[in-house]
């Protein structure tokens, strides 16, 4: 636990915006005793944070990852199960009684796990434990899949603490039922990394991304920069961050 706290400190000391903050910050700094260095510090940290919160620039880079096009008819005839990746819960929701709930990048790959499953009568795995503590996330997972989707959920993984460890984890419960050809389901720009790891477990993986973000902008209001635009730059950036940290462990 101690391992996963540094781990998404690191990442937070290297993503923006706080890494903006910290390079601006720098910038003031230098700019007592080199007022030009300083500026041009200061004044890159503001473009680069203008930057990210443009929606063509998220777009561009969430659409970098974004490499396997939407299940076909014919891939989900091929799989011998579906499995659902956690991305997050959304704790202690009021309007459910203090009770938890998904968050909506989850609700997400639920909905899309859900039709899925009432296309081929699939069996269902949901992974995902409790890395700031709580009740694990697949328990959550299954949970909503049941009671609002009327799914059923075969297995539930509720140990693990990022993507990797939903493929370690969650192996040996498919060999055991004897899958060996899984649907894979997470947003577009997670499942790379994703099919990689469960490849390297062993199994040939089908992806079935949901919630695509690059597509063609509806009107003039997309071209502003946004909070929003921020936000979905930084997840990009994360998960390139997530890509090195996979392949330098690989090498």
């Amino acid at each position: 636990m101690l391992l996963l706290f540094f781990k998404k400190l690191l990442t937070a000391l290297l993503m923006p915006p706080f890494s903006l903050v910290l390079l601006a910050a720098l910038g003031l700094v230098l700019g007592r005793r080199r007022p030009r260095l300083g500026r041009w510090v200061a004044g890159l940290a503001l473009l680069v944070l203008g930057a990210l919160s443009w929606p063509p620039v998220a777009d561009a880079l969430l659409g970098s990852l974004e490499r396997h096009p939407p299940l076909s008819a014919q891939a989900l005839a091929q799989a011998q199960a579906i499995v659902v990746l956690g991305g997050g819960i959304y704790p202690d929701a009021p309007e459910y009684g203090g009770e938890d709930s998904v968050a909506r990048p989850t609700l997400q790959r639920l909905q899309y796990a859900a039709t899925l499953q009432r296309r081929s009568q699939l069996p269902v795995l949901v992974t995902g434990g409790a890395p700031e503590g709580g009740r694990p996330e697949g328990e959550v997972m299954q949970r909503v899949l049941e009671q609002q989707f009327d799914v059923p959920v075969r297995w539930v993984e509720s140990a693990s603490l990022d993507t990797a460890g939903n493929a370690a984890l969650s192996a040996p419960l498919l060999r055991a039922a004897g899958v060996q050809r899984v649907a894979l389901v997470s947003q577009a720009w997670h499942l790379p990394r994703a099919v990689a790891l469960f490849e390297a477990q062993g199994f040939t993986v089908l992806p079935a991304p949901t919630g695509f973000r690059s597509r063609p902008p509806r009107a003039l209001v997309w071209y502003l920069p946004s909070a929003d635009a921020l936000q979905a730059s930084q997840t990009a950036l994360r998960e390139w961050l997530g890509r090195v940290a996979m392949a330098l462990a690989w090498a």
